[in-house]
């Protein structure tokens, strides 16, 4: 017997530990040369990982189980031979698996080790709708369940909630219940609590509140939206404006800007601002660098980008890392005011909240604005409080003259 040892991979330079997330061959399943038969879950991604020669695999670690960097995982005993799998009986033909009926091209009946697993973005909204994998069929290749199958199968789910089965009623919630249940957290959403504790007990974290009436950017995307999506092909939000306009007050106070290192303060010449986005999984940040630099189009093309790949947990360690400030926006959730937490090791953190109708006094009358609570929590070791009001006051006022970032004024 010729055994190979699998271990934990180096994923990156920040990362020491990962977490097994799920076995992708079973235990004794003859597998090839770069097949992959596992994945990991880091702080910040999803991985793969194939192995390196064929053989029979020997589980040694669990999923689930927390796994340092170079730990020991599986062994490959590459003396061994695949072992082919019998046809069935023709005196007892094998029974037809009973699948859902959903949308897509069926995979080739042939067998592969991708059949039946899913990407790890279609594993993440699984384990989100609790769909297990012998309720979706396959069409990607070799079998492989996308995440296009688990909405296919979520939405026959709805079908089949809505028209119930008249041979099996439906079944009624137990009143008073008094279940519970325990599940572990996830390496993402352990990671976001370590952090948001360590920020709270590590920074001198105070907020500023300011308003702002949003009539101006709501007649500026009203006049020249149409011309916007026609020329650049996608359409001008509220978050570019934002990060422009934070970008260009960052460069002009550069200690809101700042990092603490140690004893000394590090000071940033760009604004690489970071965007919170909200997955299934939690919220990550990735910066959008250089955003002084870019046009307004550029920055709504980086920030659909990064999106759609931290929704579907593509989004690569690099990606994820940096930011010399953040841009949190509760407003798509309802939220009207809030105190955003700093995204160590920033000194602040721009919180945007929901757009609503207020009576407000403009020159002297009392009239109906579009309002909006801003709120800056800032680390009061770095930024003085004239600072951090100073910062909020410019943003507002760029916000309700957006005329001056043509002007650069």
């Amino acid at each position: 017997m010729s055994l190979i040892e699998i271990r934990v991979p180096s994923i990156g330079e920040s990362i020491t530990e990962v977490t097994l997330s799920q076995w992708l061959k079973p235990d004794g399943a003859w597998v090839k040369m770069d097949e992959p038969i596992c994945e990991f879950e880091s702080d910040k991604a999803t991985l793969e990982y194939p192995v390196e020669a064929s053989g029979k695999l020997i589980h040694v670690a669990s999923a689930g189980d927390d796994l340092e960097i170079g730990a020991l995982i599986a062994r490959l005993d590459t003396s061994a031979s695949e072992q082919p799998t019998a046809p069935p009986s023709p005196a007892e033909p094998a029974p037809e698996p009973s699948v859902p009926k959903v949308s897509g091209t069926p995979a080739p009946s042939g067998a592969s080790h991708a059949a039946g697993h899913p990407s790890p973005a279609a594993a993440k909204q699984m384990r989100e709708k609790n769909i297990p994998a012998g309720e979706i069929q396959g069409t990607g290749r070799d079998g492989r369940i996308t995440p296009s199958d688990v909405e296919a199968a979520d939405r026959q789910r709805d079908i089949d909630d809505i028209q119930p089965s008249k041979s099996s009623p439906a079944t009624q919630a137990s009143l008073f219940s008094r279940q519970e249940r325990v599940e572990k957290m996830s390496r993402m959403r352990r990671t976001i609590a370590r952090r948001l504790v360590s920020a709270k007990n590590n920074t001198a974290m105070l907020t500023t509140f300011n308003e702002v009436d949003m009539s101006a950017i709501f007649a500026l995307r009203e006049q020249y939206q149409d011309a916007f999506v026609k020329k650049f092909g996608i359409k001008l939000g509220f978050m570019s404006l934002f990060a422009k306009a934070c970008a260009k007050i960052l460069l002009e106070m550069p200690e809101v800007n700042a990092f603490i290192d140690g004893e000394d303060l590090v000071y940033h010449d760009y604004a690489d601002i970071s965007i919170a986005i909200s997955t299934p999984n939690g919220l990550v940040v990735p910066p959008v660098r250089n955003v002084e630099s870019l046009a307004l189009h550029e920055i709504e093309f980086v920030i659909k980008e990064l999106a759609d790949k931290a929704r579907s947990g593509k989004l690569s360690l690099e990606e994820m890392s940096g930011g010399t400030f953040t841009i949190t926006n509760g407003g798509v959730f309802g939220s009207l005011m809030s105190t955003p937490i700093i995204n160590e090791p920033q000194s602040a953190i721009l919180g945007m909240h929901a757009i609503k109708e207020r009576p407000v006094v403009v020159d002297g009358q009392i009239a109906i604005r579009p309002m909006m609570y801003l709120a800056l929590s800032y680390d009061h070791r770095v930024i003085d409080g004239s600072s951090s009001v100073t910062f909020l006051v410019k943003v507002k006022e760029l916000l309700e003259d957006p005329v001056r970032f043509v002007l650069g004024v």
